[in-house]
């Protein structure tokens, strides 16, 4: 059982962020919904004001707190991905809608939460055995957006790019 659940703090996008997540993971529902039995500085009465819901397995809750905090890189939530098409997958649906690229394989979605998208094989090659096949690899990786596979297996190998 999960004892800590982390709460994302949303300016009234609780629910619809919540259902986008669920939408994007296997194993994952919308839980409970809480509404508000008067004004609050998340809403109006009867707004949801807080989701709780299933991601990937993992339980989380999703508050209408206001505009008073944004999220921010200190926090993000890490997708460790099989392959390049699961990569891809999370970056470009993560990414519509208003959601920015960043680098070295984070992202922020539509809704200003910052998400790492890293390729599993990723930690074979920056924690190799050979450190000069590491060092390469993290080159190539701090030139990239979103993580490709193919380039950093060829970085790690010492091929041309």
């Amino acid at each position: 059982m999960q004892s800590i659940t982390p709460c994302l703090w949303f300016d009234g996008q609780a629910l619809e962020a919540a259902e986008f997540y669920t939408s994007l993971f296997p194993d994952s529902s919308l839980a409970e919904q809480h509404r508000t039995k008067s004004d609050t500085p998340g809403g109006k009465s009867g707004s949801v004001m807080l989701v709780t819901f299933t991601l990937a397995g993992r339980t989380y809750q999703a508050l209408n707190g206001g505009p008073h905090y944004k999220f921010n890189e200190a926090i993000s939530l890490s997708v460790s991905c099989d392959d390049q098409a699961e990569v891809d997958h999370f970056w470009e649906r993560l990414t519509a809608d208003g959601g920015k690229p960043g680098k070295c394989g984070w992202l922020k979605d539509k809704y200003g939460l910052s998400w790492q998208i890293v390729p599993k094989v990723l930690g074979q090659f920056l924690g190799g055995p050979d450190p000069v096949k590491a060092k390469r690899a993290m080159q190539a990786m701090l030139q990239m957006s979103k993580l490709e596979i193919a380039g950093l297996q060829r970085a790690y190998d010492g091929e041309p790019g």
